[in-house]
């Protein structure tokens, strides 16, 4: 293979130096748009300082250097692809391995074997699809040391498979959003097992993180609210959308992001849920992902999305969303059994639905508002 001549050389550090100095760090480096999952999407307009620093300490969590090789089957127009992965490698001198245009669990996993890849990123769906391929025992991925699980809400349970059949003792759990370049709380590679599973970590260097109530005043130690983010990430505002920016970042500069969080003694956050998906039947409030944390623990499960839907009688009921690992069959009914007694009866399903997929947004994300509600009364 030819390669191109080394152009960097042809440049001196007095010019290079010049073309630094032209670049406002400050300007619009991206336009990410958020996924839309809820909604119309809209344009997150992040700054080089933005990003560039993100990048590097995501990456500087995970003890990157020029050593590792990281494995990237999401999205490069996405934060996940462009930020997290290519600028973050790019920051510690680390090899980029993209295995395909689409992500595919084959491609994935040929590529980590092929490359003796030492980290591995992905969406929780993307983990779950290549744990549960039916050649996954037939590839060697014990090279691999680390990487990220962020997107959406990890079961407890697939974090554990990951950590033990894939060999990435130090995955890490990111949680952010695209507004903030994306990640404000992180794991680390020295976190305690319990920590890494339970949890999305502590608040990230420079940057702060506080949980608040529906009046803005902030919780107790253990107590959910909403998750407020301030610092250094914070997007310049939506492309041309100042009444959009303000509604969602108050007059001292937090960020509210519409996350249910609590924070605990040692300053680590657990994701409860969305307030927008929190189910209200008969006065109660549901949280989907409790219940999508406790059906992923039946042997059957793949994975679960629980939603709510319209009734008279309670206002809500909830719905699961079930798909099942391959040779299993349950019915409607053994899930119910399987719900009682252990979680409260207002939280078993109503209704159960088994699926073979989720509507996806591109970048891996359930669109729980796309799925198909006709036969439910």
């Amino acid at each position: 293979m030819e390669y191109a001549p080394q152009l960097a050389d042809t440049i001196t550090a007095s010019e290079l130096n010049t073309r630094q100095q032209q670049v406002d760090v400050k300007a619009p480096a991206t336009i990410q748009y958020t996924s839309g999952t809820t909604g119309f999407a809209k344009g997150a307009t992040l700054s080089h300082f933005n990003i560039l620093n993100n990048a590097f300490f995501i990456t500087e969590s995970m003890k990157f250097s020029e050593r590792d090789r990281l494995v990237i089957p999401v999205p490069l127009y996405h934060c996940f692809g462009m930020i997290l992965s290519t600028i973050g490698c790019i920051s510690h001198g680390a090899t980029m391995i993209y295995p395909g245009e689409l992500f595919s669990p084959l491609s994935v996993l040929t590529a980590v074997e092929e490359e003796q890849a030492t980290a591995l990123y992905g969406v929780p769906s993307m983990f779950i699809a290549i744990l549960n391929n039916s050649q996954f025992e037939l590839f060697d991925v014990s090279s691999l040391r680390t990487g990220i699980m962020s997107g959406s809400p990890c079961p407890q349970e697939v974090m554990e498979a990951v950590i033990d059949k894939m060999h990435m003792k130090e995955i890490q759990i990111a949680y952010g959003m695209t507004e903030t370049s994306p990640i404000s709380v992180q794991t680390s590679a020295d976190d305690p097992l319990d920590k890494r599973v339970n949890t999305v970590g502590r608040t990230q260097p420079h940057l702060e993180n506080k949980i608040v109530d529906i009046q803005g005043n902030i919780v107790p130690i253990g107590e959910i609210g909403e998750i407020c983010t301030r610092g250094y990430s914070l997007m310049l505002g939506y492309w041309n959308d100042p009444e959009a920016t303000s509604a969602i970042i108050d007059a001292e500069g937090w960020i509210h992001s519409g996350d249910l969080a609590m924070m605990d003694n040692q300053g680590y956050v657990h994701i409860v849920g969305r307030l927008k998906d929190m189910i209200i039947r008969g006065g109660e409030n549901i949280s989907p992902r409790e219940i999508e944390d406790f059906l992923h623990t039946h042997p059957a499960v793949a994975d679960v999305q629980v939603t709510g839907t319209p009734s008279e009688k309670f206002g809500e009921e909830v719905v699961a969303w079930i798909i099942l690992k391959t040779g299993y069959t349950l019915t409607e009914h053994d899930i119910k059994c399987f719900c009682k007694g252990h979680i409260a009866d207002y939280k078993i399903p109503r209704f159960v639905r088994f699926v073979t997929e989720y509507p996806m947004t591109a970048t891996g994300k359930v669109q729980k508002n796309k799925l198909n509600f006709s036969d439910i009364p």
